[in-house]
């Protein structure tokens, strides 16, 4: 265990809770700390359900293809940490936090805490905050962590801009069971004169968001009505009123990820002066964001799939992501037609029948996995077969992913394998892809 690791598990001692949705408690500490937040420069700020850590990751591209150093911050990590705080490196570009930097940051919040009670996100957080104001940057780009009103990214009082990406179900538990409840949360990153970036919305969730806008006195600029975005001759034009650009279709693959750049796009022109038209397209390109319909072309994952089996991995994990992944299976298919195989791993709240639905007629078999080192109790591999099966599949439970990729590789011929259902099995297999201990969240 590193000094790191001792550090982050003792973090996670000062609440007897995981998630304890508020803001007073991060409050007080950003006082006691000097309020880092309030030093901060351009913050754009990201709630919704889908969608939020690829537009992100867009605008992260975009911002330093136009030449700006800006701050990242976003949650959970895949394999370590420090992925969740990036700070400009000597190139400029954003990269993670240097472990001794971080470590140094986490015991100076922990020492200004001493001992209160504060959820992990939240001192965390604190702790992203100091080390955002002490390295100089043109813009900050914070993803909210659950909800949007009351999650501890919410201390920014004017940010320069918010974004609301695609909201489906998920979280119920702790945002509310229907979707207008879950809106309500995630608009509750609304300022009053803060310029707004909405999303590709279900009726229910825009009317909650427009009435938001409406109470708090926040501009919003709203896909479908102000904006749109779409795929054409292998493009991606993007059209407002007065304007139509015609620009290269994204990196990251899938149908979804039309909606997500262009959504990436709008909030761009709305930073006016920060980011330049060729940023944008030059950002469009280069983004990088793991575990979003992934190809993996080498290591031992892709090896113990054995010959002709071809690895991709997602991260996704409710029914709006199913869908999304299954749509570009569905596109792979047409391209290049092989059987699918699929290795599931999903965390135990989480709607298991309303992610498998969209794979119907898509997938040939599906072995279930155990997500080592959650920090929440995932579905027991057994049981989530059992629920494969009675939805129709084929299915079989194995002990670990290489396991179920050797049973995989068992048949012969062109394979396509899926490894999907949750960020944490995500990471794992990332870090195996490495060499690397996966760090917990």
């Amino acid at each position: 265990m590193t000094d790191l690791d001792a550090l982050l598990a003792d973090l996670k001692r000062l609440h007897p809770l995981l998630i304890d949705l508020s803001l007073g408690r991060i409050e007080g500490l950003l006082a006691r700390l000097g309020h880092p937040e309030r030093r901060l420069r351009n913050v754009v700020h990201v709630a919704g359900t889908n969608g939020k850590g690829s537009t992100c990751a867009y605008l992260k591209a975009m911002f330093e293809a136009s030449g700006r150093r800006v701050h990242v911050y976003t949650s959970p990590h895949l394999v370590r940490f420090n992925e969740r705080i990036q700070v400009p490196d000597a190139t400029g570009r954003a990269r993670p936090i240097d472990e001794a930097r971080l470590v140094a940051a986490l015991e100076h919040v922990r020492e200004i805490n001493a001992g209160a009670p504060m959820t992990f996100f939240e001192i965390t957080t604190a702790a992203a905050f100091h080390l955002f104001a002490e390295t100089p940057a043109d813009a900050v780009i914070l993803e909210v962590g659950l909800g949007g009103r009351l999650d501890a990214t919410n201390v920014i009082a004017k940010p320069a801009l918010t974004v609301i990406t695609p909201i489906a179900m998920d979280h119920a538990e702790k945002l509310g069971d229907t979707l207008a409840k879950i809106a309500g949360e995630k608009a509750g990153i609304l300022k009053r004169a803060v310029p707004a970036i909405v999303s590709a919305q279900a009726d229910a969730t825009l009317d909650v968001i427009r009435a938001r806008g409406q109470n708090v006195g926040a501009p919003l600029t709203v896909w479908g009505a102000d904006f749109d975005a779409f795929e054409q001759g292998g493009r991606l034009v993007y059209q407002s009123e007065g304007l139509l650009l015609d620009l290269p279709r994204p990196a990251l693959i899938g149908r979804h990820q039309i909606v997500n750049a262009g959504t990436a796009v709008a909030s761009a022109l709305a930073l006016a002066g920060l980011i330049d038209e060729a940023g944008i397209e030059r950002g469009l390109v280069t983004v990088e964001w793991p575990a979003r319909m992934q190809r993996l072309a080498s290591g031992p994952i892709v090896g113990a799939a054995g010959a002709g089996a071809e690895v991709w991995l997602d991260g996704g994990h409710n029914p709006a992501g199913g869908q999304a992944i299954a749509q570009t299976l569905g596109e792979l298919e047409e391209k290049s037609p092989k059987p699918v195989h699929m290795i599931l791993g999903m965390m135990g709240q989480k709607d298991a029948t309303g992610f498998l639905a969209p794979f119907r007629g898509l997938v040939r078999q599906i072995v279930t996995v155990p997500i080592p080192g959650a920090h929440e109790a995932p579905k027991p591999a057994a049981e989530l077969a059992e629920l494969a099966a009675s939805l129709g599949f084929a299915a079989r439970a194995a002990g670990g992913v290489t396991e179920a990729l050797r049973l995989i590789a068992a048949e012969a011929g062109p394979r396509r394998v899926l490894i999907c259902g949750s960020l944490y099995l995500a990471g794992h297999v990332l870090a195996t892809q490495q060499g690397a201990y996966q760090q917990s969240n």
